[in-house]
């Protein structure tokens, strides 16, 4: 990780306040929580937000967890990933679908419903924009609220993750990597285990180019 970890001595009143809270309503400050902590305040509103949409979101928590995940690839997250992965196929998300979505092949699901938030999600996180007939569908299924909390939660993980990525916050250990393009904390192609070695042949002119607006 990019900054050192804030020791408990080293804590003033409002980061041990806060960091106390985290601890009892998720077991521990772990991952992302020791960067937020730097800054107490923006800390305390994040952990609000993210616990409502993972805990309190009127979405079923099969999709709070889709919607974690999405943004996850979405910004290359591997820890955000790494951490929700199995949470998601337990929940009710395809295994098979959860892999299309890391290798950004089409998933397939089992319900109408999944389909069209999942159709709502990407159209907004890669297009930047939602078709009429793909608002519609999802409103059908989830309702005004429904699709708000959706976007709500998409902008909260996306924050995630670029917190993560941003920090390198320390990536589990026992995980193998999610993402086919991506090795620790850099962009590569396919089939390749070293960024430096993309980056070099990305120089030459030998590989594609990667900008900012396709992570």
């Amino acid at each position: 990780m990019r900054l050192p970890v804030i020791a408990p001595e080293e804590m003033d009143e409002r980061q041990r306040e806060i960091g106390a809270r985290i601890a009892g309503r998720r077991g521990a400050v772990r991952g992302p929580y020791r960067v937020w902590l730097r800054s107490p305040e923006l800390c305390e509103l994040v952990e609000a937000l993210g616990a409502y949409c993972r805990f309190e979101s009127s979405l079923p928590l099969r999709l709070r967890e889709l919607s974690l995940l999405m943004a996850a690839r979405h910004r290359d997250a591997q820890y955000s990933w790494n951490a929700h992965v199995d949470k998601a196929v337990e929940s009710g998300i395809p295994r098979a679908a959860v892999e299309a979505i890391a290798a950004r092949r089409e998933p397939e699901f089992g319900s109408a419903a999944d389909a069209a938030f999942y159709r709502f999600c990407h159209e907004l996180l890669e297009d930047r924009f939602v078709t009429e007939d793909t608002f519609r569908a999802a409103l059908e299924h989830f309702g005004p609220r429904g699709l708000v909390d959706a976007v709500g939660a998409l902008g909260n993980f996306t924050m995630l993750g670029m917190l993560l990525n941003a920090f390198e916050v320390d990536l589990q250990p026992d995980r193998t990597p999610p993402f086919p393009d991506v090795r620790g904390y850099g962009r590569v192609e396919p089939g390749r285990e070293n960024p430096a070695e993309s980056a070099t042949e990305d120089d030459a002119g030998d590989a594609p180019q990667y900008r900012p607006d396709e992570t």
